[in-house]
């Protein structure tokens, strides 16, 4: 039996009513689990921005799951399982008795938090305060973590490999692979790619200062952000869209560029976090660049390229659009090899 295969009840945390990718995720898991014939519950933490009108459950979520309950009432009895994302650490660090895994979904967002709590403690909030916390981030994420709450899980789950490496760095090895899907609604449309206009898209919420120079540098080309937006109507500006850019310090295996790219777009991304890594974000290194201004003209350029030769262009990111449409596939998988398969490779901590 594999090591989380005889869990008798599967606790999944997740922050109320707050819905992203990671959240989403969260509920997709238990989902999965409970389709599997686990026991799987999703659990709310009470402070996670409840709607007025009561709901814990964003009503995109309610599809994955037909019940939840609260950190509160999780029972701490031999056989249980604890599953957390990197930012509620803190649910396990009294639990004596279930079993205790974090989930890392992200590796800066946990880097930042971190590094709050001890500033919190040091320094009154202010310009000083804001100055420390970026170094520490800076120093952290390139070397080691140096926090001691990552060892208190019986095991790891990694959403991408930067978090992968990033756990190895820190001497955790106890760990196994469990990423994500993006939204069928992006994998079950069809792609006009005559019908592309020469859109550039961006996310207002990532990398927004280095993006900036970028778009005044540029203004001969029609630039939307995406915000503000539902599923439905990212899917259908991603649709009719040429290029979408994200220079954002990419935390985990973000999904807008893996649901531009399967909506017929090109994909520039930065370098930072697992933009980096060419096992998350799986496309050619000329679309790649580092956020740094004498890069400037040289990403205007492609994003030209994009727009004017778009049939040739948006042919390189074939290889990326497969992987994506197996991503599902991928995670059913794993979390059957997780948490169901006889003898599985996360017995041995592979």
């Amino acid at each position: 039996m594999s090591m989380l295969g005889n869990s008798k009840t599967i606790y999944v945390v997740c922050p109320a009513y707050f819905k992203t990718g990671g959240t989403e995720l969260l509920h997709q898991l238990v989902y999965e689990l409970n389709n599997l014939g686990k026991n799987a519950i999703i659990t709310y933490q009470r402070k996670g921005g409840v709607k007025g009108n009561g709901e814990y459950t964003d009503p995109d979520f309610k599809k994955y799951i037909k019940q939840y309950i609260f950190v509160e009432d999780i029972k701490d009895v031999k056989g249980n399982l604890i599953i957390v994302p990197e930012m509620n650490v803190d649910v396990i660090k009294n639990i004596r008795y279930a079993r205790k895994v974090i989930w890392w979904l992200s590796v800066d967002n946990y880097m930042i938090q971190r590094s709050v709590c001890y500033l919190n403690k040091i320094l009154p909030f202010g310009i000083e305060w804001i100055a420390a916390v970026k170094k520490i981030i800076r120093n952290r994420i390139s070397h080691k973590a140096e926090l001691t709450d990552i060892v208190l899980p019986d095991y790891h789950l990694y959403q991408s490999y930067y978090a992968k490496y990033f756990l190895e760095k820190n001497n955790i090895y106890n760990k196994a692979y469990l990423s994500d899907y993006i939204n069928d609604i992006f994998l079950e449309q069809s792609i006009d790619y005559c019908g592309k206009q020469n859109i550039v898209l961006y996310n207002p919420r990532k990398g927004m200062e280095f993006t900036k120079k970028i778009i005044k540098k540029s203004p001969m080309f029609r630039w939307v952000p995406i915000q503000g937006l539902s599923t439905n109507e990212v899917r259908e500006l991603l649709t009719k869209s040429k290029v979408y850019i994200d220079f954002g310090n990419h935390p985990g295996k973000d999904r807008f560029p893996r649901e531009a790219a399967i909506s017929g777009c090109c994909i520039i991304t930065g370098k930072k976090g697992a933009a980096n890594y060419k096992e998350d974000v799986p496309i050619p290194d000329e679309f790649k660049f580092n956020d740094e201004e004498r890069k400037i003209d040289a990403i205007i350029q492609k994003i030209e390229n994009c727009i004017n030769q778009y049939e040739m262009e948006i042919n390189k990111f074939e290889e990326y659009r497969c992987y994506i449409m197996e991503e599902k596939k991928r995670f059913k998988e794993d979390v059957r090899t997780i948490f169901c398969a006889e003898n599985g490779e996360i017995l041995h901590g592979v």
